[in-house]
């Protein structure tokens, strides 16, 4: 499809990537960097660059390392060792784009860029999202008796969003226990006895179902913005369980207090854009799907998720991890999917070119401004 005005504008805004995290400070060898390009694993004799984020990276990635576009797999791991991480990094984070990254810090098996690093690297601003589960974990390896644990994880989150630089929170109960939950807070007594259970066998990952649903109801108390994990991840998902429509009930019993951002989503786009028309403040975005379908199938996605989603509530995120490809092929996915679009739609006459732009601008932009009251763009008021 030829350009048009929208892709123009897509093309030069400066997104708001509301939810990523950071990128490899080494040079992984052939192995290492097909390990980072997949949420599952890397097979014997099944590569990942043998699969459509593969296949997307060599052709869209590869010439932001000087190479040919669909550089063979072993040309392309040697073209990024030469370079050096820190200017793949570099090269692949200003390509994205991006103004504004807000950095889940809370995952990070492999050393990776901080918020800082990540800004410098890309010319841009960063900041922080924390993760909660991470500091429930924390609190426990350092000590707690059970009926402490609650004070004591209540305090440290209050500590850590009081940082400089944090705008929001999130949490991976769909990880952890999925979200097929007893939607009401948990009571004192029943916190104090889950955590007995969890602290007896060490603490460790957090995956009591009781404690995750305080995790949820801390976070309605923080008054920050808080986001979701739902749908596509690693094999630790089951996927069944981690539908965003099972927390309708928690959604009405939370309804008007804070932002409640479902991420990624797929394949329950349609299912999170129905909660994000009927909850004044869910919002959605269709991130880590995006590179993974690549480009070409980036505006499929989005057209579902756009069904009945009102324009407001759709954000741009990348969620990339590892490599700086993903970034980079996140905001590319998202530019080019969204704007055809919506040009689609001004050349049939079911959307005007001024509409057209406004949406865009938002959705790349504004809405994320608004509803983690960014500089530059209105807090969101509900």
């Amino acid at each position: 499809m030829a350009a048009g005005p929208v892709h123009e504008r897509l093309a030069a805004l400066d997104l708001v990537d509301h939810h990523c995290h950071g990128a490899v400070t080494d040079d992984p060898d052939r192995a290492g960097f097909e390990a980072l390009l997949t949420e599952g694993e890397a097979w014997p004799g099944v590569s990942p660059f043998d699969s459509p984020v593969g296949v997307a990276v060599r052709r869209h990635c590869a010439p932001l390392l000087d190479l040919p576009r669909h550089a063979p797999a072993d040309v392309y791991v040697a073209r990024r060792a030469e370079l050096g991480a820190a200017e793949v990094n570099r090269r692949f984070l200003r390509a994205a784009g991006a103004g504004v990254f807000c950095v889940d810090t809370g995952f990070a098996p492999h050393p990776v860029t901080g918020p800082a690093e990540l800004a410098a690297a890309a010319g841009a601003t960063a900041y922080e999202v924390v993760r909660l589960e991470g500091v429930a974990e924390a609190v426990a390896a350092g000590g707690v008796e059970p009926d402490a644990y609650a004070e004591a994880f209540r305090t440290a989150v209050w500590a850590a969003v009081g940082r400089p630089g944090v705008v929001g929170v999130k949490s991976v109960a769909a990880y952890r226990t999925g979200f097929d939950l007893d939607p009401a807070r948990p009571s004192p007594a029943e916190v104090t006895r889950a955590a007995g259970r969890w602290l007896a066998r060490g603490g460790g990952r957090l995956d009591d179902p009781v404690l995750v649903r305080e995790l949820l109801w801390t976070a309605v108390d923080l008054g920050r913005p808080l986001q979701l994990h739902t749908g596509f991840g690693d094999a630790d998902i089951r996927m069944h369980r981690v539908d965003p429509t099972l927390l309708t009930d928690w959604l009405h019993l939370t309804a008007g207090t804070i932002p409640v951002l479902l991420l990624h989503c797929w394949p329950y786009q349609r299912q999170a854009a129905y909660l994000s028309a009927v909850f004044e403040r869910v919002y959605l975005d269709v991130g880590l799907t995006l590179h993974h379908v690549g480009p070409a199938r980036a505006g499929a996605i989005l057209a579902e998720a756009l069904e009945i989603t009102p324009f407001r509530k759709l954000l741009y995120s990348s969620d990339a991890y590892g490599v700086a490809e993903f970034h980079h092929l996140g905001a590319l996915a998202f530019r080019r999917g969204l704007a055809g679009l919506l040009q689609e739609r001004v050349d049939a006459d079911e959307l005007s070119l001024p509409d057209a732009l406004r949406l865009a601008r938002w959705a790349g932009r504004d809405n994320a401004r608004r509803v983690y009251g960014l500089p530059g763009g209105p807090a969101d008021d509900g």
